[in-house]
């Protein structure tokens, strides 16, 4: 098949998504697929004409425009069926807002939350207190976080957010040890137990992409019962969302209780990255894995 790379874009995650672009190239090449790369940032005017000569389109694309739901937009504006999630649910998924809204209607554990705009009169602190972290409501990769642990703390963060051009989401911390669960098809993979390195206060931008990052184990060495449940929960989160092909979750569990941070509809597939690890555990090679997200793409469309 004529594969369609698209990678690059124009988010404060660029460089991640170039580097894993890399690996899903050469794993094309590897399947026997043609290749065509495009980023979104260079020749975005082609986009629509460049996929309607392809077969098949694979989005490595973080934050806007991929994660966002745009390329999926346009993409379903031509012949070019694609990996992962659609435009809607895509979308929803992105704003971490609109995502715990969800997760509170349907009865599922995630950590206290609101939501601070920049709009004149709504940028008050009422509900939380430090310490608590504060993320850009729309980022990815941990990019523009803070951990606060005072006032001053939560007001520079907050600001560094409005910074970005985005509104604060404001969460309580809790305290425990972080694994992530991702799900293939419609199973969940094995989960991935994440400990930060000591000089890192949270599982920051460098932990997760840096070669002397996270300590990553996987499967998780955690009880049969709190696997299953979080591999249920997950699953859950990934059918309320309305996502499709892939996802992963991000968990941190306290006191035998798991609490779901957030959930991604393009997973990281750089070297280091957390569904290739642990698409490895269950027997899928990296290029099986992309073999399998292209399969799935495309049983979709029919």
């Amino acid at each position: 098949m004529r594969v369609l790379l698209i990678a690059g874009g124009w988010s404060d995650e660029r460089e991640v998504s170039l580097s894993g672009a890399k690996g899903i190239h050469n794993a094309l090449l590897e399947l026997g697929h043609e290749v065509d790369l495009l980023d979104p940032a260079q020749d975005f005017s082609n986009l629509m004409a460049r996929a309607n000569k392809a077969d098949f389109a694979f989005i490595n694309l973080h934050g806007s425009p991929g994660e966002d739901g745009l390329i999926q937009a346009m993409l379903n504006r031509t012949s070019c069926p694609y990996q992962g999630s659609g435009p809607e649910s895509s979308f929803l998924t992105l704003n971490k807002a609109a995502t715990k809204t969800i997760f509170d209607a349907n009865s599922i554990l995630s950590p206290k939350w609101e939501l601070i705009c920049a709009a004149e009169g709504c940028n008050g602190i009422e509900k939380l207190t430090p310490p608590v972290f504060i993320k850009p409501n729309s980022g990815g990769s941990s990019l523009g976080m803070t951990f606060a642990q005072n006032a001053q703390d939560m007001q520079s963060g907050i600001e560094k957010v409005f910074s970005m051009g985005d509104s604060a989401l404001v969460e309580e911390y809790i305290k425990g040890i972080e694994v992530t669960c991702a799900i293939l098809g419609d199973e969940p993979l094995p989960l991935i137990l994440i400990t930060p390195p000591d000089k890192a206060q949270f599982f920051d931008y460098n932990s997760k992409y840096a070669l002397d990052g996270a300590e990553e184990v996987c499967p998780a060495p955690i009880e049969e019962k709190l696997t299953d449940k979080i591999k249920e929960i997950t699953l859950k989160a990934h059918t309320l969302l309305g996502l499709s092909g892939y996802s992963r979750a991000d968990f941190i569990i306290s006191n035998g209780e798991p609490y779901i941070l957030e959930v991604n509809t393009l997973p990281g597939m750089t070297p280091t990255s957390l569904v290739p690890r642990a698409a490895k555990a269950a027997g899928y090679s990296f290029s099986k894995l992309i073999e399998k997200l292209i399969e799935l793409g495309l049983s979709r469309q029919k």
